[in-house]
């Protein structure tokens, strides 16, 4: 059982990296100005914006001109990572 719960977390914590790396391309990307018609652009706005609207909503993230939700949300998903990371090991132990 433990076997199976380390298995779907470690499948949690990937995702989670790849959720990043959306982000950090998405934030990436709005310093070039891409097409709004492409599809990749798209995707990446559909994947990244509600979780700007949340932090958004309760933060403000927007200091001289420069918006810190992508940055935000990627300190929270790392904080999730370690925490999940460190309860997967003692399940190990």
């Amino acid at each position: 059982m433990n076997q199976i719960i380390i298995q779907l977390g470690s499948i949690v914590i990937s995702l989670i990296n790849i959720y990043m790396w959306v982000i950090i391309v998405a934030a990436l990307l709005t310093w070039v100005n891409p097409d709004p018609r492409n599809k990749i652009v798209q995707i990446l706005y559909r994947l990244t914006e509600p979780a700007y609207t949340f932090v958004r909503r309760f933060i403000p993230t927007i200091f001289n001109g420069i918006d810190l939700a992508p940055l935000i949300i990627i300190v929270v998903l790392q904080v999730v990572t370690i925490l999940l990371s460190s309860a997967l090991n003692s399940l190990i132990v």
